[in-house]
């Protein structure tokens, strides 16, 4: 009998054991349905370090004690915490955020958008040539329609996705030396690796300002809370990673015209 009553416990105790960690492991439902939801004081927000979902999220909800943000060194580590229920939401620019969803399909991106911005070029504040030298060459590339073609081959309509990749004019010149571009490959379809080299729309359009400008383009990839330092240390000519203009970054860099538009968006679980 005490064998008995020895079993049925020992059999409780490990019922209680593996409840106890399915629970532990379980992911709790989505509980953001709106820019609103972040307010209540108990979420947490996922973001990119140094970007522009970190600055919002950062000065308009943690040090107002609205809510807690979350810091990855990249888009995806922060995606896969939302997906192991550890954050609530990822705040992330809406381009890479259709890529993430397509890769995910437990996951959503909210309709109401979070914040709209304008992705430019950083430029360190003393090399004002340089500035005026790649505005007029987007300029000529916004005229003849070569930014469009470039955007529309990454995030375009399934007919033009792939259809017109950027190639260097033939016999290019580049005898105004190297143009160091840095950046964080790890924004798609901004810039992202693959078949053993960093691509996407900005890679191309950096690629087709060289060309206008008459230098060779060198990409040098790093944290995306580098490319700054880089910019202002004179590591590199300009920063392109979909950065967006900020009060905060003028401070300590310059930027070109604008070469295209995006917004802040949110991702959550789809339940």
């Amino acid at each position: 009998m005490k064998n008995k009553k020895k079993l049925t416990a020992l059999a409780l105790t490990v019922a209680c054991l593996m409840s106890l960690g399915a629970c532990g492991n379980s992911i709790p439902d989505n509980s953001v349905n709106s820019i609103k939801d972040l307010e209540s004081g108990n979420k947490k927000i996922g973001v990119q370090t140094g970007t522009t979902g970190d600055t919002i999220s950062t000065s308009d909800y943690e040090k107002k004690g609205l809510a807690k943000v979350e810091r990855y060194n990249k888009g995806a580590d922060a995606v896969q915490s939302l997906k192991q229920g550890k954050i609530d939401c990822v705040i992330i620019d809406t381009e890479p955020a259709k890529v993430f969803v397509e890769k995910n399909k437990d996951l959503k991106v909210l309709d109401e958008p979070f914040a709209n911005e304008d992705y430019a070029i950083e430029i360190d504040k003393s090399n004002g040539k340089l500035k005026e030298e790649i505005n007029a060459a987007l300029a000529k590339l916004k005229e003849d329609g070569t930014l469009d073609k470039i955007k529309k081959n990454y995030v375009g309509t399934d007919s033009e996705i792939g259809k017109t990749p950027y190639t260097s004019p033939e016999n290019v010149d580049t005898s105004k030396g190297t143009l160091i571009m840095a950046t964080n490959a790890e924004f798609p379809p901004y810039e992202y690796h693959e078949d053993n080299k960093i691509t996407g729309i900005d890679v191309d359009m950096a690629q087709a300002v060289a060309d206008k400008i008459g230098r060779k383009l060198k990409i040098e990839d790093m944290d995306f809370d580098s490319v700054t330092p880089a910019v202002t240390s004179g590591k590199a000519d300009i920063g392109v990673a979909g950065i967006s203009v900020t009060k905060d970054r003028l401070k300590n860099v310059d930027f070109t015209d604008s070469y295209a538009t995006s917004k802040q968006v949110i991702i959550v679980r789809g339940k």
